[in-house]
């Protein structure tokens, strides 16, 4: 076990007698925060307030697309570009964003990016014209950027190892949450007032929540300062790229957030469509199947602890694949069932996923979280665009067989991650 997985970076001899001098790095780990332990309360609400601020800005015009769609006149694979310039944008700054936060601190950077992208979330409801729309939602995402991988830093420091996956996975509950509730909001004021003022109050909510961010988060007390030369950067980016379990980590971020992305950039169009013809806000309380990925985000720590790593991906595959599966009938019910299994599933990979990145980065933490986030919503932005492609090509058996592709692409890497393990297990010398 390296370093960084257990919070020590030298080898206390056990040899040595009880009156040898304590090691300042167990201290170090000491001082961390533990459930249960003072501040950690404070940690998690506060990154979990931040969570549902990113996602119900980042999404928010997500499952408003049809209306979207009506008011500029223009087809679901031109819409969904509202969406995909939000997470392109945050995918292209979040190595940068992080840079930033290993020289001027995770939290300083956290709030400086939430303050910019609720600024601009005010604007959004008054975009005159689709490529307006566009334009604001990129520059939205790419202020999100300082977000995801700056928190995940800040957790890998201020908490215990041993609780990284549970509080990780809270931060990633807070995803789910404000995802899940902007959608629903916003379905329900679009039915009745337009998608201008659903995004308006969505922003408003998002102020709140970063400002209430702010006054929670306890100041860093693990953090040291690194450096802004791109030298040190490229240095950094090149080996996190250079290992290959990250690699892997990063590719299977993408290729789960490409089936998300993809699934729920048309689920509106298809749910108020026939045979279903839903309302706006019913079909925005669909999104109530979120709350099954806060769940799934949250434990995924123990399920972890039972299967491993791989059988957590295995697990989360599988559940992803019979949830399309099920979702091809023409079964409201049946709909809503696969899209519960699909959210289940995504939610455990990425949770399980990110905390692996976290726990196998030596140094650099930011960085390789930044590399993560940056593949993770690269897939998100391929896979809305892909989604509304395929539905507008073949309905919703062609964003299903979309991400059929993908959940293959998981199991796929894992297999193979597994078989490299192995091999290099068989290579370690026999210590003697």
């Amino acid at each position: 076990m390296s370093p960084a997985d257990t919070g020590a970076s030298t080898v206390v001899d056990a040899a040595a007698p009880a009156t040898a001098p304590v090691d300042s790095s167990s201290a170090r780990e000491d001082s961390r925060l533990t459930p249960g332990g003072p501040g950690y309360r404070r940690m998690s609400f506060a990154l979990f307030l931040a969570g549902v601020a990113t996602f119900a800005l980042l999404y928010s015009t997500q499952a408003l697309l049809p209306l979207v769609s009506d008011d500029y006149g223009v087809t679901a694979g031109d819409a969904s570009w509202t969406v995909s310039a939000a997470t392109g944008g945050l995918a292209l700054f979040v190595l940068p964003l992080s840079a930033l936060s290993e020289r001027f601190g995770r939290r300083t950077v956290m709030t400086a990016s939430l303050s910019v992208a609720v600024a601009v979330g005010l604007l959004v409801p008054f975009a005159p014209s689709l490529g307006a729309l566009i334009a604001l939602r990129a520059v939205q995402g790419a202020a999100l950027a300082g977000l995801p991988a700056s928190a995940n830093a800040y957790l890998s420091e201020e908490v215990r190892p041993r609780a990284l996956v549970t509080a990780i996975g809270l931060f990633v509950a807070g995803n789910s949450v404000g995802g899940m509730s902007g959608r629903i909001i916003g379905g329900w004021l679009a039915q009745e007032w337009g998608w201008r003022v659903a995004v308006a109050v969505i922003g408003v909510i998002a102020v709140a929540c970063a400002v209430a961010f702010r006054l929670l988060l306890p100041e860093p007390r693990h953090f040291t300062a690194g450096s802004l030369r791109p030298r040190d950067l490229g240095r950094t980016v090149r080996d996190h790229l250079s290992d290959p379990l990250l690699r892997r980590l990063y590719v299977i971020g993408a290729l789960f957030m490409a089936v998300f992305g993809g699934v729920y950039t048309v689920i509106g169009y298809r749910l108020t469509g026939a045979p279903f013809s839903l309302s706006q806000g019913i079909a925005g309380s669909v999104f109530l199947v979120y709350l099954v990925g806060t769940v799934s985000a949250s434990t995924a720590g123990r399920l972890v602890g039972r299967v491993g790593r791989r059988g957590a991906l295995y697990l989360a595959g599988g559940l992803t694949a019979t949830g399309l599966l099920v979702s091809l009938a023409d079964s409201l019910v049946l709909v809503l069932l696969g899209l519960v299994l699909i959210t289940a599933g995504f939610f455990a990979g990425h949770a399980v996923a990110s905390s692996s990145v976290s726990k196998t980065a030596t140094h650099g933490r930011a960085q390789a979280s930044a590399l993560y986030q940056s593949a993770y919503y690269i897939g998100s932005s391929a896979g809305s665009t892909l989604g509304a492609v395929a539905f507008h090509a073949g309905g919703w058996s062609g964003t299903v067989g979309m991400g059929l592709l993908a959940v293959a692409g998981v199991v796929a890497i894992t297999v193979l991650g597994s078989r490299a393990a192995r091999v290099a297990a068989r290579r370690e010398p026999v210590a003697v």
